[in-house]
C-alpha cells in the first residue's frame, strides 16, 4: 500500500471525504442527519487510523473508536474529552445503517457529532504537525 506517508494521506483523505460529506449534507440536506452522523463517525475511525499509522502502532480491523483511542493512550496521552467524543459518535457506526430499531437523530444532535468530528480531526493534526 505505499510507504508510510502515503499510507497517512490516504487514511487523511478519506477522513476528510467523510467529514466533507457530512458538512455537504448539512448545508444542503440537514434532514439527512442519519447520514450525517454516520459520515461523521467514518471520518474520526479514519483520523485515528491515519494517527496509529503515524505512531506505527498496528491495529486491527475494527470500527470501535474506543479500541482505536486506547491503542493511541498506550503510547501518549489521549484528553479524556476524546474518550467523550468518540463515546457519542460509536453509534453511528451501524446504528443508524439499518432500519430495525433507531430513532430519528435532530439536526441538534447531526451538528454536534460534526463539531465532534471536527475536534477529533483538529487532535490529530495537531500531534501529526508537531511532529512533521
Amino acid at each position: 500500500m505505499g510507504n508510510k506517508t502515503e499510507l497517512i494521506r490516504e487514511w487523511m483523505h478519506k477522513a476528510e471525504h467523510d467529514l466533507g460529506m457530512a458538512e455537504l449534507a448539512l448545508g444542503n440536506r440537514p434532514e439527512y442527519t442519519d447520514s450525517i452522523c454516520f459520515h461523521c463517525q467514518q471520518a474520526v475511525e479514519k483520523y485515528l487510523k491515519a494517527y496509529l499509522v503515524f505512531l506505527d502502532i498496528r491495529f486491527e480491523r475494527k470500527h470501535n473508536l474506543g479500541y482505536l483511542l486506547d491503542l493511541i493512550n498506550e503510547k501518549e496521552q489521549v484528553p479524556e474529552e476524546n474518550y467523550d467524543l468518540v463515546e457519542n459518535l460509536e453509534d453511528y457506526a451501524v446504528e443508524v445503517r439499518y432500519p430495525d430499531d433507531w430513532t430519528e437523530i435532530s439536526l441538534e444532535e447531526a451538528q454536534d457529532a460534526f463539531a465532534m468530528a471536527k475536534q477529533i480531526k483538529k487532535f490529530v493534526l495537531e500531534r501529526i504537525n508537531a511532529c512533521a
